[in-house]
């Protein structure tokens, strides 16, 4: 990145203190930085839809309102040219292998060192993939995983909204309100949904958005 540009960055974690730690790691290395802090998924989307330009989106996987991959996945759908780098205090192999190929820029696991995250911020915002130095990216997905990976990949970002709401429990009605689009747009979109992750019902949908929250490992505390 160069001198004459200012980063812009979006940090998205439940937790002050650790955003606090984030905010300091990058400070150390990008001087000048413009960061914004957000507590849940919905305020990140607003920073992103009233921001000219995000250079850099860092994301908890275990925010209140959003479960496990389909953030990450909304995101690289709605915001293509934005690299989204996960951020969490799992840092089980799969893991960071799902991150990588759900198409995150790096994994930092919340237990690296500030001068270290300093580090790998230059790498990433340099435009490379950063990931723990022993974690193999080749290791081969399980069939059925990986078939499940490529299927939601192909959602687009409203299709990946429709199915975050639905493993809430919301109806069409509740959808239709909070997308503010008609109830035959939200079948639609339902429909779609189905066909693309080859399920019959949006029961086996919500159990197929559950199997991509828990690919994310047991939420953690952190």
């Amino acid at each position: 990145m160069n001198a004459g540009h200012s980063a812009r960055i979006a940090i998205a974690d439940d937790h002050p203190l650790f955003r606090g730690a984030l905010r300091q790691a990058v400070e150390a290395v990008v001087p000048g930085t413009e960061i914004t802090e957000s507590g849940n998924f919905e305020s990140l989307l607003e920073v992103l839809a009233h921001a000219d330009s995000v250079d850099l989106a860092l994301l908890d996987l275990t925010l209140p309102d959003v479960q496990g991959f389909s953030g990450l996945l909304y995101l690289r759908a709605q915001y293509p040219e934005v690299p989204v780098v996960i951020v969490s205090a799992n840092d089980d192999p799969v893991v960071i292998r799902r991150s990588i190929e759900f198409g995150a820029s790096g994994f930092i696991p919340k237990s690296l060192d500030v001068p270290t995250m300093g580090a790998v911020f230059e790498t990433i915002l340099a435009g490379n993939t950063w990931i723990p130095p022993d974690i193999d990216l080749n290791q081969p997905t399980d069939q059925e995983t990986g078939e499940l990976v490529r299927r939601v990949a192909s959602l687009t970002p409203q299709q990946v909204r429709v199915l975050m709401m639905l493993s809430q429990g919301l109806l069409n009605k509740q959808i239709a309100y909070e997308l503010a689009v008609s109830e035959a747009t939200v079948k639609a979109h339902v429909s779609a949904i189905l066909q693309k992750l080859g399920v019959e019902s949006r029961t086996q949908a919500v159990i197929a958005a559950a199997r991509i929250a828990t690919a994310a490992g047991p939420a953690s505390a952190a």
